[in-house]
């Protein structure tokens, strides 16, 4: 029994340590915040080592987990929110100059989080984690015509706010 465990566990270490960096990035898309989103790893991973044997009989286990963080997000959506802090004292050292690029990707990041969850979600899985239509609808519980129309839907959203359209375009209601 002492070797199973040992097995079990050096397993759910490999499966960690190869698969932790692509949760957290699926996480962080999903609540905007590092901390927050190392918090619902965390609690995902969890979930899935108390699980380990289900997990690691799924057709996907990669996909169970992500089934996991993705309903642990949107459960903790509720109780969570993205706030400002302001503080009277700024930090005494100026943030360093930020590229263009890095600009973009903050931008996109942040157009991504103001979805609402579940197509946040569709977003993630399916273009950032680069998962199937089949596979997002699996781990998010849906058909797969539901991730196609809330995909639709997000990026209808995504290009609009992304759309640099002037003003002028804007008023007259283009």
């Amino acid at each position: 029994m002492g070797r199973d465990v040992n097995r079990r566990d050096e397993e759910f270490r490999e499966f960690v340590a190869g698969r932790s960096g692509a949760l957290l990035r699926t996480a962080y898309l999903m609540t905007g915040d590092r901390g927050l989103a190392e918090d619902l790893v965390q609690s995902a991973l969890a979930k899935a080592y108390v699980a380990w044997g289900r997990v690691q009989s799924a057709d996907s286990p990669d996909a169970y987990v992500h089934r996991i963080l993705i309903n642990s997000g949107l459960r903790a959506r509720g109780r969570h929110r993205v706030t400002e802090v302001f503080s009277a004292h700024p930090p005494e050292v100026p943030a360093p100059d930020i590229t263009a690029r890095v600009d973009e990707r903050q931008r996109l990041a942040a157009v991504v989080t103001g979805l609402p969850p579940r197509q946040r979600a569709v977003v993630v899985l399916r273009y950032f984690d680069d998962l199937s239509e089949v596979s997002v609808a699996e781990i998010l519980g849906c058909s797969v015509g539901t991730v196609k129309s809330q995909a639709s839907k997000a990026l209808a959203k995504l290009r609009l706010a992304l759309a640099e359209i002037p003003e002028e375009v804007r008023r007259d209601g283009c």
